[in-house]
């Protein structure tokens, strides 16, 4: 397998007041194409900020991100928004659909300009693959969280990205609705041969990962 992305040195520090906390301390990292990892470690560990900084969305203070041997952060904010609208999809533990749209609409209003045209299409044909499409002309309200889930994973999914990254996507959901969102996440990347970075609580999904890293007060305990 390839590698696709290197975290080198990443440390990551907010200013509360005079007070300087680090949210991430000198994390080194590697993750190949087709990978699946899991995340885990307690409430303030790191996890949700180590995923946004790989994703993107949140610069670090010191360190490296590379995707494909090319450094995120040394990438204009346009250029990068456009990296991670072709390259990411990300999913969250609070869904974000538009309340006023349809679950069609809501999977394709995520196309970026690239997949414009036939955005449409390409929402039915994912609805389809997640078993969902009876309810494409329903609305949010009209959904249980599990089949919401399953929506925000097809807007995550619509401009086709390298990898997914998931912050929590079954923190909100019964037992049986998280066991299969990671069942999801297993067919995504052994069929769609997805990157998955998934951020869990869940010991029990986490070990179903390919590889599993644990994280306590923004150290990496293991790799």
């Amino acid at each position: 397998m390839s590698n696709l992305i290197q975290i080198t040195q990443l440390t990551k520090t907010f200013h509360n007041g005079q007070e300087e906390v680090s949210a991430l301390k000198d994390i080194s990292l590697e993750l190949n194409a087709k990978d699946y990892l899991a995340i885990v470690g307690p409430s303030g560990a790191g996890k949700s900020t180590l995923l946004h900084i790989i994703g993107g969305l949140d610069e670090p203070s010191r360190g490296r991100v590379t995707y494909k041997d090319k450094d995120i952060y040394m990438m204009g904010e346009k250029e990068r928004a456009l990296w991670r609208n072709h390259e990411i999809g990300f999913v969250f533990q609070f869904y974000h659909l538009i309340e006023e749209l349809n679950v069609l609409e809501n999977v394709a209003i995520g196309a970026s300009s690239r997949f414009r045209k036939s955005a449409f299409k390409s929402a039915q044909t994912l609805l389809e693959y997640l078993n969902i499409q009876a309810r494409k002309n329903f609305f949010p309200s009209q959904l249980s969280g599990g089949e919401r889930q399953k929506v925000a994973f097809a807007r995550a999914l619509i401009n086709d990205p390298e990898i997914i990254l998931c912050d929590e996507p079954t923190g909100n959901l019964d037992k049986d609705s998280q066991n299969k969102v990671v069942e999801l996440l297993e067919k995504l990347n052994t069929e769609k041969q997805k990157t998955i970075i998934l951020v869990t609580h869940n010991l029990e999904l986490a070990k179903r990962a390919k590889r599993m890293i644990t994280l306590k007060s923004g150290e990496l305990i293991n790799n």
